[in-house]
C-alpha cells in the first residue's frame, strides 16, 4: 500500500501498475440515502380556540452524538403557515429552499394568492409520495399548522411515505409516545379545543417539552416555539427550559447506588 498522506489507502503504482477505475463503473440502478445521518427528533403541537402552538427542540444528532446544537426545525411559509420537521437534517434543507422559492413564485402571482395551511400540506404531502414512488424519499415526517379558509385551526401531519392524517395534537418521534398522552387530557377530540386557551396550549407544550427532555436522550433543553393564528405567527427560537427537576431520576431502578 502506498502509504503516503497524499495517497493513503492506494496501491502503488510502481508495484502494482495503475489504478483501474473503471471497476467503480456500474450499469446497475443509481441508489439513495437510505439511512439519515443527521437527524432531529421530536416536533409538537396542538391546537387551541384560536389557532395552533408547534415546538421543537434546536438539536441535530449525528448519528448517537449531539452535534449540531443551534438547527431551527420550526418554519413558517407566507406569514400564514408552520411546517415542523423531524428527521433528516439535510432533506429539511432542500424542503426549506424549495418552499421558499414557492413562496416568492406565490408573491409574484397577479392573483397575490398564497396558499393557506391546508393546501399547503396537500401540496406537501404530494410532493412526498412523488420522492418516495421514485424510490428516492425525503426522510422526513412533517407537522403543517395555520388557519384552514374557514377561519378554523388547521394541523395536520405527513411523513416519508406521503401519508397524512390530522388531529387536535400531532407528534413526530418520541414525541408521538411521550408528549402525546399529556397533550389528549387537554384535546382528546375536536369538540375540546374550543375550551383551551392560548396560555394553556403553551403551558402544554412547555410540560411536554420538559418530559421530551428528561427522557429522550437526542433531544435538548433549548427549543423553538410558535403560535400561528389569525392574527399572524408568532415565532421564538431560542426558548429554555424552566424548572427543571432531576428529582425522580433516585427512584428509577438502576441509576446511581442503589440500596434494595
Amino acid at each position: 500500500m502506498d502509504h503516503r498522506p497524499q495517497a493513503w489507502g492506494r496501491p502503488r503504482d510502481d508495484v502494482y501498475g495503475s489504478y483501474d477505475a473503471s471497476y467503480m463503473q456500474t450499469n446497475g440502478p443509481n441508489q439513495h440515502t437510505q439511512s439519515p445521518v443527521v437527524t432531529g427528533t421530536s416536533v409538537i403541537a396542538m391546537k387551541f380556540k384560536d389557532g395552533v402552538v408547534m415546538a421543537a427542540d434546536n438539536l441535530a444528532s449525528y448519528g448517537s452524538l449531539a452535534r449540531f446544537t443551534d438547527v431551527k426545525r420550526i418554519r413558517t411559509f407566507a406569514d400564514t403557515s408552520l411546517i415542523g420537521f423531524g428527521g433528516d437534517v439535510s432533506d429539511m434543507q432542500y424542503l426549506d429552499r424549495h418552499l421558499a422559492a414557492l413562496s416568492i413564485d406565490e408573491a409574484y402571482q397577479p392573483s397575490a394568492h398564497t396558499l393557506n395551511a391546508r393546501s399547503l400540506h396537500k401540496y406537501l404531502s404530494k410532493l412526498l409520495y412523488r420522492r418516495r414512488s421514485n424510490f428516492d424519499p425525503l426522510w422526513n415526517h412533517l407537522l403543517v399548522a395555520g388557519i384552514d379558509d374557514e377561519g378554523k385551526p388547521f394541523l395536520a401531519a405527513a411523513d416519508l411515505l406521503g401519508t397524512t392524517f390530522s388531529s387536535p395534537s400531532l407528534a413526530t418521534g418520541f414525541g408521538s409516545m411521550l408528549a402525546q398522552p399529556m397533550m389528549r387530557k387537554h384535546v382528546p377530540d375536536e369538540a375540546s379545543v374550543a375550551n383551551v386557551t392560548r396560555e394553556q396550549a403553551v403551558e402544554v407544550i412547555r410540560e411536554c417539552m420538559k418530559v421530551l427532555f428528561y427522557r429522550d436522550a437526542r433531544s435538548l433543553d433549548s427549543y423553538s416555539l410558535a403560535v400561528v393564528t389569525k392574527d399572524g405567527i408568532e415565532l421564538s427560537e431560542s426558548e429554555k427550559l424552566e424548572n427543571q427537576s432531576w428529582a425522580f431520576a433516585d427512584r428509577i431502578k438502576g441509576y446511581g447506588t442503589q440500596t434494595v
